[in-house]
């Protein structure tokens, strides 16, 4: 890592870090499940209690990658015990009977992490499915190409390089945006709206790409997207929702996530910045900001009460009302928004659940690596 000068801004949230990170911690420990070697879907708050729901081997991929350069006592116990090498062989089992680009994409790269060494069978799976010419989400491309930056030999490095190719050339440098999908233009009404994630994914993967082989068509993408969402970034620190692929303007704001915050963000904008795409230490620290002061309600979304991270703040609406809304205005020309949204619909409305991969993103991003950057380095620990 460069000349840790360039983090100043975030030395100031420190002790935010240390929290969220030793909560991350807690609540991965509380939502695995041992007896099946996965991660629960998630956890609501209901009846007054918190309530766990469903399994998720997607979620329990992101969890191992979060937690792969933690210490290995911090992790068997969040793991109930078990080794990495025992999730991972259930994550790589699981994902080669699907045709789930997704979580075959994450499973190895969770286990690419982990040191897990029978991964071939993934790799040679993620490779049948051909995703370097068949329609695919963006998010689920910049997956496989990430878990492919991390593999060795021949197979790996020529599909990382074709898989590289295609999210540069599905980037709008007009509007600095990528699609939400690639190879399908999707419903006709809504082909046009990107949401965030299809932004900060693809930014970290070509940060990976170019750093491991200096591309620089490939570091001049993922920089003129990071250029467009701290742009637009809200003045309380908001990674905004929904975008124009054609100009790039936000199409709907809400919900604001808490994993965008505190982990989507920072860990691509940081990926951006080791592969020297510039500087944006400004807009990951503003964005943590909004974790403990959220402008639109007035509690913060880290509950120390039930020592978990609520998930979002969005609009008191019919489910996703607002944004399919505004998208029909925005196809009919890209100008046009629902006026009065934020009359009828305030966004006030807290989401009180809180899913694993939001945990495991915040352990990637702010990784003991890091924190040695930000000059506190063993001050990061599970509590």
């Amino acid at each position: 890592m460069k000349d840790a000068a360039w983090l100043k801004p975030l030395r100031m949230r420190l002790a935010m870090i240390d929290e969220i990170r030793a909560m991350s911690f807690r609540g991965l420990q509380r939502m695995f499940r041992p007896e099946e070697r996965l991660f629960v879907f998630r956890f609501i708050r209901s009846g007054g209690g918190i309530v766990p729901q469903g399994l998720s081997l997607r979620y329990t991929a992101i969890a191992m990658i979060g937690l792969a350069d933690e210490d290995e006592s911090i992790v068997r116990k969040c793991l109930g015990g078990l080794s990495p090498h025992e999730v991972c062989a259930r994550l790589i089992n699981d994902a080669i009977r699907a045709d789930n680009l997704g979580n075959i994409a994450l499973s190895l790269w969770a286990a690419s992490a982990s040191g897990y060494g029978e991964r071939g069978v993934a790799l040679n799976r993620l490779a049948d499915l051909k995703a370097d010419q068949k329609a695919y989400p963006t998010v689920e491309l910049a997956w496989a190409l990430e878990a492919l930056c991390h593999e060795q030999g021949p197979i790996a490095e020529d599909l990382q390089r074709k898989l590289a190719q295609r999210l540069i050339q599905a980037f709008n440098p007009d509007s600095g945006a990528f699609p939400h999908a690639i190879g399908d233009a999707g419903s006709r009404l809504r082909s046009h709206v990107s949401c965030f994630a299809d932004m900060v994914y693809p930014i970290h993967a070509l940060s990976t790409f170019a750093r491991r082989w200096g591309d620089s068509s490939a570091l001049d993408a993922a920089r003129g997207c990071a250029d467009l969402i701290c742009r637009l970034q809200g003045s309380a620190g908001q990674w905004w929702w929904h975008y124009d692929y054609r100009t790039g303007q936000v199409v709907e704001h809400y919900p604001v996530y808490s994993v965008h915050q505190d982990g989507m963000a920072p860990m691509a904008l940081f990926a951006l910045d080791e592969a020297g795409g510039g500087n944006h230490a400004d807009g990951i620290a503003k964005g943590l900001d909004w974790i403990g002061h959220p402008a639109e309600v007035n509690s913060p979304l880290v509950d120390k009460a039930v020592d978990l991270i609520w998930r979002k703040v969005g609009r008191r609406e019919p489910k996703k009302v607002s944004r399919y809304l505004q998208a029909v205005a925005s196809r009919l020309h890209p100008a046009c928004r629902m006026p009065g949204l934020n009359r009828i619909f305030p966004a006030d409305a807290v989401d009180y659940e809180t899913r694993p991969y939001h945990l495991g993103w915040i352990l990637f991003a702010w990784n003991p690596r890091r924190a040695g950057a930000i000059g506190r380095e063993g001050s990061m620990h599970a509590h």
